[in-house]
C-alpha cells in the first residue's frame, strides 16, 4: 500500500515466466498487439518508448540461439519450469513529473538497465530492455488537468547460475573423477534467487538461537542491490521501495494538494511583497513631498524674512537720509557771543537734545537690522541650496511616479522577485550539496 508521505520510492519487481506465457510478455513489451486492455496505453507515443537493449527476434529465438552458442544450458530442466525472468524497475509518476518528464526518466532508466546488468550477471543474458513512455497515469492526469506519463522499464533475461559438472565414476581415468569435468551456465529460476544468508556489518554470518543463519529473502537482496547502486550512481532523492508498494500510482489528491499548496505560498508571499512594495513606495512618496513641501515652505519664509529684512532696512536708511537734511538746520543753531560760545535758545536746546537721542537709537536699530538682513540673507540662501540640490535628485523619481506610478511599481516589484528567486536558488543549490555531502 502506498503510505502517502510525499516519499518518492524506486522499486524493483521480478516475475517468473515459463515458455507459455513468455509469448503475451513479448507482445506487451514489444508493442506487437493491435489493441491493448489497457485503455492507457497511448499509440501516438508507443515511438517514444526506448531500448536500452532491442531483441534481435523473439525471445523464444533468441533463447533458443544461447542454447545453441552454448551460451546457457537448460541441462536437468523440468518441461514446466520457468526459464525466463521479467525485471519491471519503477518510480512513482510525481518524481519525474518534477523533474521534467520524459529526458529525465530516459536518464533515470539507463543508469537502472547497469544496475538490471549486474543483477543478472551480464548484458549477454538480457533479452530485452525497453522503458515505456506511452502509459498515461490517469488519476494524476485527471487530478493536475494534464497528460502525465508513468515512465517504467522491463527487462526480460535468462535467469542462469554457475554451476561445476564432475567427472562421475564411470570416467576411465579414475584420478579424474571428482575433478571439474566443465562449467556451465545453468537456466535456473529457483537457485537464481535463493535466499542468502544474512551477514553483519563486518560481514560475518548472523545466526539463529539454534546456530542456523538468518536468511535473507531474495526479494530483500534485490531490492538493496538495485537500491544501493541507484544511490552510488547519484540518485540521492529516491528511496528504498517495499514489497506489495503502489508508490506509481499514488498521492494523487496529495500530489495535487502539495502542488496547490506550493503554488498558493508562492503567490501568497508574491503579494505579500508587492504588498511591502507599495506600502514602501507609497511612503516614499509621502515622505519626497513632505521634503519639497517644508524645503517649499522654508525657502518661502527665509525669502519672505529676507525681502522684510531688506524692506527695513530701507526704511533706517531713508530715516538716516532724513535725518541727514537735518544737519543744515542744526549748523544754524545758536549764535556765538563775543566770547566766543554757543548760546542755545531754549526751544533750541530741547530739540538739539531730542535729536542726539533719536540718532543714538538710530544708531543702534540700524547695526540690529543689519544683523539680522545679514543672517536672513544666509538662511535663505542656505534653504534655496538644499531646495536645488534635494529636488534635482528626486526629481525624475517623482515625476515617474506622478507619470506612471503603476511601471514604477511594476518595475520595482520586478527587482524584488528577481532577487527573491536568485535567493531561493541558492537556498535550493545550498540543499541540494547537503544532500550529496
Amino acid at each position: 500500500m502506498a503510505r502517502n508521505d510525499g516519499i518518492n520510492r524506486t522499486t524493483v519487481r521480478n516475475a517468473n515466466l515459463t515458455k507459455g506465457a513468455i509469448g503475451d510478455t513479448q507482445h506487451h513489451n514489444e508493442r506487437e498487439k493491435d489493441s491493448y486492455g489497457n485503455q492507457d496505453i497511448v499509440p501516438e507515443r508507443t515511438a517514444m518508448n526506448v531500448h536500452f537493449k532491442e531483441p534481435s527476434g523473439s525471445y523464444q529465438e533468441i533463447f533458443d540461439t544461447m542454447i545453441e552458442e552454448k551460451v546457457i544450458s537448460t541441462r536437468g530442466l523440468k518441461a514446466d519450469a520457468a526459464t525466463y525472468g521479467e525485471l519491471v524497475f519503477d518510480v512513482n509518476s510525481a518524481y519525474f513529473y518534477n523533474h521534467g518528464g520524459y529526458e529525465y526518466a530516459k536518464q533515470f532508466y539507463a543508469e537502472a538497465y547497469k544496475a538490471a546488468v549486474e543483477i543478472v550477471g551480464g548484458e549477454q543474458y538480457i533479452l530485452s530492455a525497453v522503458m515505456h513512455a506511452d502509459e498515461r497515469n490517469r488519476a494524476m492526469s485527471a487530478a493536475l488537468g494534464e497528460d502525465v506519463y508513468h515512465y517504467h522499464l522491463h527487462v526480460v533475461y535468462v535467469p542462469v547460475v554457475e554451476k561445476q559438472i564432475l567427472w562421475s565414476k564411470r570416467c576411465k581415468d579414475k584420478a579424474l573423477v571428482g575433478t571439474v569435468r566443465e562449467t556451465i551456465m545453468q537456466v535456473s529460476s529457483s537457485k537464481k534467487w535463493l535466499s542468502k544468508p544474512a551477514v553483519d556489518e563486518e560481514g560475518r554470518p548472523i545466526l539463529k538461537k539454534n546456530g542456523k543463519p538468518v536468511l535473507k529473502k531474495s526479494y530483500s537482496v534485490l531490492q538493496d542491490d538495485y537500491f544501493n547502486h541507484m544511490r552510488a550512481a547519484g540518485y540521492m532523492d529516491v528511496e528504498r521501495g517495499e514489497r506489495g508498494s503502489s508508490e506509481e500510482h499514488l498521492t494523487v489528491t496529495q500530489f495535487k494538494v502539495m502542488k496547490e499548496t506550493e503554488r498558493l505560498e508562492s503567490l501568497t508571499q508574491q503579494i505579500e511583497q508587492s504588498d511591502t512594495l507599495l506600502s514602501q513606495l507609497q511612503e516614499q512618496i509621502t515622505e519626497g513631498n513632505d521634503v519639497v513641501r517644508q524645503l517649499e515652505a522654508d525657502t518661502e519664509r527665509a525669502e519672505m524674512a529676507a525681502a522684510l529684512a531688506e524692506k527695513k532696512l530701507n526704511k533706517a536708511e531713508k530715516t538716516l537720509s532724513t535725518q541727514a537734511m537735518t544737519f543744515s538746520e542744526i549748523e544754524q543753531m545758536g549764535k556765538k557771543t563775543v566770547t566766543g560760545n554757543l548760546v542755545l535758545t531754549q526751544k533750541e536746546a530741547a530739540d538739539l537734545k531730542a535729536l542726539a537721542k533719536k540718532g543714538v537709537t538710530a544708531d543702534a536699530r540700524t547695526a540690529e537690522l543689519e544683523r539680522k538682513a545679514a543672517k536672513a540673507k544666509k538662511s535663505a540662501d542656505m534653504w534655496k541650496e538644499r531646495y536645488e540640490k534635494m529636488f534635482a535628485q528626486v526629481h525624475d523619481y517623482l515625476e515617474a511616479v506622478k507619470k506612471a506610478p503603476g511601471r514604477v511599481a511594476d518595475f520595482l516589484t520586478q527587482v524584488i522577485g528577481e532577487t527573491t528567486a536568485q535567493k531561493e536558488q541558492q537556498t535550493a543549490k545550498k540543499k541540494q550539496k547537503d544532500l550529496e555531502r
